[in-house]
């Protein structure tokens, strides 16, 4: 069985909230945690978007919790000032972090003034980030030119371990070019066939490490509740990959959104006010290869969510090492 994990959804909660929830998490038995890397939220509605780095110091330091982030080699963070963020939670806790590398998205890097690069640029990008960040992981001095530009940067401080470096992908093609780097998957919940395809397509290209699935999902007691949240908070989410990564404010989101049907949401989020069927649903997405599974409740309150499924849902899925 997967190892069941927590998400920190810094869109929809205020750092401070946010840090009381990981925590609450982690008591409720919630064995591992993620975070989003926002500067804003993907609705009005939600309101938020703290610093996903200041947050990780806090949030590993008030807990045992093995936590991982989304981190974006784009525009905001050159691939030398994120290896920096990366190195130095790695140090502070060993074994404990590890980030999930991804071509990003137009509303977290247009507040630079640079241009948005279309996807294949930004792959490239990617590829060459990855390459920098692993190489100052491992103490080296880099220079290069060319798709990023690195001039003898070095880092101080080296991790041991380096920390694990996740490739976020959701489509079979980006997995499988991923596997020639990464050190694990992230991918969101999408129809099982869809993702049945992705983690055939990255072991197949002989991708290795933890195989990772960000599980967004409506629960309330009463089923219309959980349809008003997963409608209220997670409608702008239900675009194709190049839509969500090309919208660049939060405006444009949410009218995008505006006629969004709660079909369409459902595409997006696992929406039920039965636990069986929530728990049903998770073991479905482990027996697919996923060994985390990290739940995100879409609603902004999330002390319900995590006392109930902490008492009802964790406990018959825990894997038999987290069982004894």
């Amino acid at each position: 069985m997967a190892r069941l994990g927590f998400h920190a959804s810094h869109e929809q909660a205020s750092p401070r909230q946010l840090l009381r929830d990981v925590q609450h998490a982690e008591q409720a038995g919630f064995a591992c945690a993620m975070s989003s890397d926002h500067i804003a939220p993907w609705s009005a509605r939600q309101g938020h978007s703290g610093n996903t780095w200041v947050w990780l110091g806090a949030a590993l330091a008030t807990t045992a919790l093995p936590i991982g982030t989304l981190a974006i080699p784009g525009a905001r963070y050159h691939p030398v000032v994120l290896a920096h963020h990366i190195a130095t939670l790695a140090q502070l806790f060993p074994g404990r972090f590890w980030a999930a590398l991804g071509s990003g998205e137009a509303m977290n890097e247009h507040v630079t003034g640079a241009p948005w690069p279309p996807k294949e640029q930004r792959v490239e990008h990617l590829e060459a980030a990855t390459e920098v960040i692993s190489r100052l992981q491992q103490g080296e001095e880099v220079s290069r030119d060319g798709t990023v530009t690195v001039d003898r940067a070095r880092l101080w401080d080296v991790p041991d371990p380096p920390a694990p470096l996740r490739a976020a992908a959701i489509s079979a093609e980006s997995a499988a070019r991923a596997a020639a780097w990464a050190d694990g998957l992230v991918t969101v919940v999408q129809p099982v066939d869809a993702l049945r395809r992705l983690v055939t397509a990255y072991r197949e290209a002989w991708g290795g490490g933890s195989l990772a699935l960000q599980l967004h999902l409506s629960w309330a007691p009463d089923r219309s509740e959980a349809e008003a949240l997963a409608m209220d908070q997670w409608s702008t989410n239900t675009f194709p990959p190049d839509v969500a990564a090309d919208t660049e404010t939060t405006a444009e989101f949410d009218r995008l959104a505006a006629g969004a049907t709660l079909e369409d949401v459902r595409g997006a989020v696992r929406i039920s006010e039965d636990l069986g069927r929530h728990r049903a649903w998770i073991q479905e997405y482990a027996e697919l290869g996923f060994e985390e599974i990290y739940l995100h409740h879409v609603g902004r309150e999330q002390a319900r969510f995590i006392d109930t499924f902490g008492e009802h849902v964790l406990p018959a899925l825990r894997t038999p090492e987290e069982a004894r």
